[in-house]
């Protein structure tokens, strides 16, 4: 946030700015997006020192918890009044566009929407074999046990014989849900509740 004395919390020992930051890049997200917001409520407005001071603070803070700045986009935005969030804002002609450089191949735009869009989607491991903690299993009466977990390698589908680790239980898979919909197949990134066949809920936990 761009307004005086909100960055300057943000990016303080404790503040929520370097916590995101550090959370993202800690839980594996390898791509990200700097909205400086609120520029309209800079000193003066849509100041274009405030946003190369913040620029260059935020750069160098999310080099040193492992980001290369080069591959991230710093986008000037107002959220409350729409600037450079889908259009390119009138208010600060002095932007002249974000720019992404990375191997994947580079991007340029002027906007968040444009930003966002740049995003590369994640390769899905499906080729790998089947992994699935389980976050919980749970006995639904009509149905039976029914482990509920994410994908994250390979692909779940009915039919299947799956093992259970470290119990060490092999058994068949009979259906797939996600959203109380029944799925053909579950890829890394669903989360999914399955029915197994002649497994007790005592059998098996979460882990």
């Amino acid at each position: 946030a761009a307004g005086t004395g909100e960055f300057e919390a943000g990016i303080s020992k404790n503040g929520q700015t370097r916590e995101h930051a550090l959370l993202a890049f800690t839980l594996g997200v390898k791509q990200l997006i700097v909205g400086v917001n609120k520029m309209d409520s800079s000193e003066p407005p849509y100041s274009e020192a405030r946003y190369e001071e913040i620029k260059k603070e935020v750069s160098s803070y999310i080099k040193k918890i492992g980001y290369n700045p080069i591959a991230v986009s710093f986008v000037p935005i107002s959220g409350w009044h729409g600037d450079n969030m889908l259009e390119p804002s009138t208010n600060m002609p002095w932007f002249k566009g974000w720019k992404v450089e990375r191997k994947e191949g580079n991007a340029e735009g002027k906007t968040l929407i444009e930003a966002l869009d740049a995003i590369l989607p994640p390769s899905r491991p499906t080729d790998k074999p089947l992994r699935l903690p389980l976050q919980d299993v749970y006995k639904i009466g009509g149905i039976g046990t029914v482990p509920v977990g994410r994908v994250e390698t390979g692909v779940l589908k009915p039919g299947m014989v799956v093992v259970f680790a470290p119990a060490n239980i092999t058994t068949e898979v009979k259906s797939v849900e996600m959203h109380h919909e029944a799925l053909p197949e579950a890829v890394p990134g669903d989360n999914v509740g399955f029915n197994v066949k002649n497994v007790s809920v005592k059998e098996l936990r979460r882990g």
